[in-house]
């Protein structure tokens, strides 16, 4: 009997002296701590790439750990922002942060449900936009009651949005925009409540007219085909809609203006006739239009205009604004066989483009065909060293922007080589790229499809009209665009290992909120050699590196074109207008460009150093585009103090 039980004791003794130990003050401090913990396990789930330097080995030093900000030994900041994260934020990991009052999972590629959030009960600011994040609102934000802001924009949230929103009352900072919730819109009427998006989603129904809704106008509402509402100054009908909520935006048609050899009003995807002096054809996209039935391929208005020279080589119909269908149909009717039968090559030069599909970009919905993309009304916005790109207004009233590449430019990259790099072009989301939707290609056709931004380009903003001369923009502005443009910049650089390649004033395009969005980014690197650039301006904002010569772009030389667009920004002169001087005489040619800013002179002083550095020759002299940021950041920081202004950002109010 005592040989059976000394094995027992022995036992029970190892393991009583073992819990002695543990439960010990010693011991304790050999274990990683809860927020240790919390943080591995998170990292565990959602750094599948290994991009993260967290380690179990250095646990005890957590709050050195990358984006980890402590107070007492407590995680109260966690930043961990465009790192390409590409697991899931799994439940029962950073939801044991109970003293966190700020978390950014911003600009990654996390995916799954948000999990329970319940357990960060101080938390303030809430940042898990453009990820990939699906499921429901999580319903745990709700108890967050200290919750200032709030972004869950571009993700893939279905459902409703809950009316229980409206209790948390201290709320400042709500976007919930290009998600695919559904349902109405939540009565919210904080007082506090200061910036607000529910844009590009399913929502129907009337706005609630409320003191805090009433405050925004139509573009924290808009891309929501089925909304209504005095707000949007929509009326609500009692019949459902036609159209379901997949539909797209209603959006009032482009005026139809003939007569303007600078505008087509269609997408037209035929490749030019051989003959030089054929006249060039322009399919017109309104549903009003003259139809030519050419056997069952495809609908469309010719529209010519008679030119007085006969050796031109285009020509195109001139009307009044008040032309009738029955005098363009009579023009049309003038024509003669021989014209006829070139319209018929050219549409069945089309079929085969046809015959192609729309590709879409990083999930994205598929709310259009490529035959509704050829039967789009669009106008000419411009041409530029990439190609040529067209407004398009489709027939469920969805404005795109569409690019059509220069078969040329591209000759020598093979279909595969394009497909490939498209697929890394369409999976950058950031708020300060114009995304990318959609692709197509056949035979040498290649069009890009990204949201049309209504506010026209920076370089429009900068220089004016013909008609009008602009002034240099205030220096808060100045520093507002560039640090948008930065933030852009930086995401391709860091987070995607690509280049932008050609980035100018006309390159950056302005969004709804006139926040500074880039446009044509990576396409440079499709362009294996390239003809020189006649354009004066276009040469300015190359650096010395491949001004000259076939080198490919790097990130260095965004920095330098970064560099110019700064100067251009704070002087409102063209690149080609950007003397060559020392450093210590910029200031005083800066001046010389803003007649009225000498109270500014410091904060001008400070972002002029940002364009010297910048710019500089050197390749290796340059700073890269994160430290910019950084740079940048830091100015408007010190002004921010210096003014006495918070941050609402910082959460930490």
């Amino acid at each position: 009997m005592l040989k059976r039980t000394q094995p027992l004791l022995q036992r029970f003794f190892i393991l009583f002296l073992l819990c002695s130990i543990i439960a010990s003050p010693e011991a304790a401090k050999l274990l990683p701590s809860p927020e240790a913990t919390a943080l591995l396990g998170f990292q565990s789930k959602a750094d599948l790439r290994n991009n993260l330097r967290f380690s179990q080995n250095a646990s005890f030093h957590f709050c050195d750990w990358q984006g980890v900000t402590c107070y007492e030994q407590k995680v109260v900041r966690l930043i961990l922002e465009d790192l390409d994260l590409g697991g899931i934020f799994a439940p029962n990991t950073l939801s044991h942060l109970d003293q966190l009052r700020v978390l950014s999972l911003q600009n990654n590629s996390l995916t799954g449900p948000i999990p329970d959030l319940s357990g960060l009960i101080n938390l303030k600011s809430l940042f898990l936009d453009h990820n990939f994040f699906t499921g429901s609102f999580p319903p745990s934000i709700l108890s967050l009651h200290r919750i200032r802001t709030l972004d869950l924009s571009y993700n893939n949230i279905t459902g409703p949005i809950p009316n229980s929103l409206a209790s948390l009352d201290r709320l400042y900072y709500l976007r919930l925009d290009w998600n695919r919730f559904n349902g109405t819109v939540p009565p919210l009427n904080q007082s506090s409540l200061k910036t607000f998006s529910i844009s590009g989603n399913n929502l129907t129904g009337a706005i609630p007219v409320t003191q805090a809704l009433l405050r925004f106008g139509f573009s924290s509402f808009s891309w929501n085909p089925g909304l209504c509402g005095e707000i949007i100054h929509k009326e609500c009908h009692p019949r459902p809609h036609f159209f379901g909520p997949t539909a797209a935006v209603v959006a009032p048609p482009p005026a139809v203006v003939l007569g303007q050899s600078v505008e087509v009003h269609g997408v037209e995807l035929a490749q030019p006739s051989a003959k030089k002096h054929k006249r060039t054809a322009v399919i017109i996209g309104f549903s009003t239009g003259v139809f030519i039935l050419i056997g069952s391929l495809v609908c469309f208005v010719m529209a010519l205009r008679r030119q007085k020279d006969k050796k031109q080589s285009t020509a195109v119909i001139e009307s009044d604004d008040g032309a009738t269908t029955a005098q363009v149909a009579a023009v049309i009717q003038m024509e003669q066989e021989t014209e006829l039968e070139e319209k018929v090559k050219r549409v069945q030069g089309m079929q085969v483009a046809k015959s192609g599909n729309l590709i879409f970009c990083a999930g994205e919905a598929q709310l259009y065909t490529l035959d509704q993309l050829m039967r789009a009304s669009a106008e000419l916005l411009g041409r530029g060293t990439m190609g040529t790109t067209y407004k398009a207004v489709l027939d469920n009233r969805l404005i795109v922007a569409v690019k059509r590449l220069d078969a040329g430019k591209l000759a020598s990259t093979t279909k595969e080589t394009f497909e490939q790099h498209m697929e890394s072009v369409g999976g950058l989301r950031h708020p300060n790229l114009v995304p990318l939707r959609a692709y197509f290609q056949a035979k040498e056709e290649r069009l890009l499809v990204y949201d049309y931004q209504p506010n026209g380009s920076l370089l429009s903003l900068i220089h004016g009209s013909k008609s009008t001369r602009a002034k240099p923009l205030h220096w808060t502005s100045c520093l507002k665009i560039a640090e948008d443009v930065a933030q852009g910049l930086s995401y391709i650089h860091q987070a995607w290992r690509l280049v932008h390649g050609n980035l100018k004033s006309s390159n950056v395009l302005l969004g709804p909120d006139f926040e500074a969005c880039i446009s044509d980014y990576c396409l440079a690197a499709l362009v294996l050699t390239s003809a020189p650039d006649e354009d004066p301006d276009s040469i300015a904002c190359k650096p010395p590196e491949t001004r000259n010569s076939n080198h490919e772009a790097t990130s260095k030389s965004d920095v330098f074109a970064f560099g110019v667009l700064l100067l251009e920004l704070l002087t409102g002169k063209p690149p080609s207008q950007h003397p060559f001087l020392a450093p210590e005489e910029m200031m005083h040619w800066l001046r010389s460009c803003r007649e009225d800013d000498g109270g500014d002179d410091e904060r001008l002083g400070m972002l002029l150093e940002v364009a010297i550095a910048c710019s500089t020759s050197s390749p290796e002299q340059r700073p890269t585009m994160w430290q910019v940021l950084k740079m940048l950041q830091e100015i408007k920081e010190a002004v921010l103090t210096e003014d006495g202004e918070l941050d609402p950002h910082s959460g930490m109010s």
